[in-house]
């Protein structure tokens, strides 16, 4: 699957396995953060920024040479799962794990700022990026909202990858476009009037509003993403009154989340939804109240990018595969697209490899000599495309 393996490999490796056994939430990213802070001086970049939208940071890799700047992102964040795996270096945190391969994006990028302090770009920037919070869809705006951002300034190209399971071993997955879905989550408040079970007319109960919001969810769904209007409501929780029998619910509360390939197609979908859902709250006496959550834009891949990565994996010899239809999934990088020319592409984790978000899931080391090997050829491509 790749050319090379340095001798500084298994350290990387090592580095990874221990990522992996102290993964932190959202947002909560500290002492990640501070771990691989520590890496990169060793490193001797040219600047190290810390504390970007909370536990961000970038390296930067100047070649003091006029040229590009190509920003790459890695994420930070494990999940609330609790994993199930038992080899020796499993997640030591309750309830916490990497299992969505972010340890082995870490990895990836740790491999690639040893790879460019052996080797610094001659010209241009390198930027490696640690994103916070990418789980949750905030970590990316956090990261550009912040004012220390602008002290990296400008960004000329921003690339990301991500792990695919179901794909062989090593193969890049990308396309033009869309690569990733919209997805947000919307919470739907309904507050009516307590009452007896056996006098449910002097209250308002909000069980039938429910049923018939979840019942339009279903109805606005078109779950293939290969034809028009594709679009998944799914509901997520929902939550009405107590374990006592002789209450009447008085309060409600639906969470859904909802993809859709576009943005303009979310807009449309979201407007829909909650134009229903006032009218279904009024029908029945309800007062309603909604709020948007766990947003990710669409991850839209530049076409001059999506070449570019197309040539460095045939440059370092690893199968293409042009995939068809953008990923059902959200992706915080979609931020960084919408702002930047950028691509976000795959790298197969293996045919039968644990699912992404399963609690079986671990990143596959043999993976990571690719996505250094990938960095390394997309940024001489870039450079070289700016002579």
């Amino acid at each position: 699957m790749t050319k090379t393996k340095p001798s500084w490999m298994s350290d990387i490796d090592q580095l990874r396995h221990y990522l992996h056994q102290y993964p932190e939430l959202s947002g909560e990213e500290h002492e990640t953060a501070a771990f691989l802070a520590k890496s990169l001086r060793q490193l001797e970049p040219s600047r190290l920024i810390e504390g970007i939208g909370g536990c961000g940071m970038v390296a930067i890799f100047d070649s003091g040479q006029p040229g590009p700047s190509v920003l790459f992102r890695t994420e930070l964040d494990g999940l609330p799962i609790e994993e199930i795996n038992d080899f020796d270096y499993r997640s030591t945190k309750q309830n916490i794990s990497h299992t969505c391969g972010h340890d082995g994006h870490m990895a990836v990028m740790m491999g690639f700022a040893r790879a460019l302090a052996q080797q610094p770009p001659k010209k241009g920037r390198a930027l490696l990026l640690f994103q916070p919070a990418e789980e949750i869809g905030a970590g990316a705006e956090w990261m550009l909202k912040d004012e220390t951002f602008e002290s990296i300034l400008p960004v000329d190209f921003t690339v990301a990858f991500h792990n695919l399971p179901g794909f062989p071993p090593g193969t890049i997955v990308c396309r033009e476009g869309a690569f990733s879905a919209a997805v947000q989550s919307l919470i739907i408040r309904l507050n009516g009037k307590t009452a007896h079970a056996g006098e449910p007319e002097y209250g308002i109960n909000p069980a039938m509003a429910i049923s018939e919001i979840i019942k339009e969810a279903g109805i606005a769904c078109q779950p293939k993403i290969e034809e028009e209007g594709f679009a998944i409501l799914t509901p997520v929780h929902i939550n009405m009154g107590e374990i006592a029998y002789g209450v009447s619910a008085g309060y409600g509360e639906i969470h859904l989340t909802i993809r859709t390939r576009t943005e303009e197609e979310m807009q449309a979908l979201s407007k829909r939804l909650l134009d229903y859902t006032g009218r279904v709250s009024q029908k029945y006496g309800l007062e309603v109240d909604t709020e948007w959550t766990n947003v990710f834009r669409t991850t839209r891949n530049d076409p001059e990018v999506v070449q570019i990565i197309r040539q460095a994996a045939a440059d370092n010899g690893f199968e293409y595969h042009n995939k068809n239809w953008a990923f059902k999934w959200g992706e915080d990088f979609g931020a960084f697209t919408q702002k930047y020319t950028g691509a976000m592409f795959g790298i197969g984790a293996g045919l039968d490899h644990p699912a992404l978000h399963n609690p079986d899931y671990d990143f596959p080391d043999e993976i990571i000599p690719v996505g250094i090997d990938m960095y390394r050829r997309i940024l001489e491509l870039v450079l070289e495309r700016s002579s």
